[in-house]
């Protein structure tokens, strides 16, 4: 049996700060054997960079998911050479620099496939989710029985109907980018741990992690504004999932800490 815990968009700097005081405890408590976390917002809410990815993975997490800000920051391509530990979403095409899925082995020894998808609905339009799904899912299933996809999507029927579309072939499909945690985690029938939404690790008193009053201007003004992240309390997000020795999911649920 295999718990891991996947953590919800990290935004900023108060993002990685409550991830540094509360991972520690969260995997002890709940003796997890593998930490993925969405980091595409990590470094001032948008985007990554090599310094950031490092201070992330130094905090506990074993891989780094990314999303429709991965090319936010000009270090992000330093990041995609030099550390394995991140991906990108698959979906780009194949001459992108960086990979869209990795094998990593947990403590017992076990790998375990991770692949990162971004969504075609509101966003880039690029390769079909669905199709490369089946591609990664080929290549992972030679290396692992074990496959969690990060479906970086905007809509809940295009993130739900991955789930399904992959019901019974992948551990878990994990939806992120919209920052909401929704009360839907499910195993569905044939053994997929699924969530439409993780949820954000970041500002609690914020608008998917910026200044509200920043966020409340735009709508009324309909002007450009510079987004800043938010300041104050802070909460993470995750789910824990259990997966067993066939590769499929016989628990999820959702975790919640929070911090002044």
């Amino acid at each position: 049996m295999l718990k891991i815990l996947f953590i919800g968009d990290i935004v900023g700097k108060p993002g990685r700060k409550i991830l540094k005081k509360c991972l520690p405890e969260i995997i002890d408590a709940e003796k997890t054997d593998l930490v993925i976390a969405n980091g595409e917002n990590a470094a001032g809410g948008f985007g990554i960079t090599y310094d950031v990815a490092q201070e992330i993975l130094a905090a506990g997490v074993d891989l780094i998911t990314l999303g429709n800000h991965t090319w936010d920051n000009r270090e992000i391509f330093r990041v995609l050479e030099e550390e394995p530990k991140v991906v990108r979403p698959a979906n780009y095409p194949e001459d992108t620099p960086g990979q869209g899925f990795a094998v990593v082995e947990t403590a017992k020894g076990i790998p375990v496939g991770v692949v990162n998808l971004l969504g075609q609905v509101f966003l880039e339009p690029l390769r079909c989710p669905f199709r490369v799904a089946d591609e990664m899912l080929a290549k992972i299933k030679k290396l692992t029985k074990v496959a969690i996809f990060d479906i970086h999507a905007e809509t809940t029927s295009e993130k739900t109907a991955l789930g399904w579309y992959l019901n019974g072939r992948a551990a878990a499909v994990i939806g992120t980018h919209t920052h909401i945690p929704t009360a839907d985690e499910r195993i569905l029938p044939k053994g997929t741990g699924y969530i439409t939404d993780v949820g954000m690790t970041g500002p609690l008193n914020s608008v998917l992690g910026i200044d509200p009053e920043i966020v409340i201007t735009k709508f009324l003004t309909k002007r450009p504004v510079r987004f800043e992240v938010a300041s104050g309390p802070k909460k993470l997000d995750g789910v824990i999932l259990e997966i067993n020795e066939s590769g499929l999911a016989t628990g999820i649920r959702r975790i919640q800490r929070f911090m002044d």
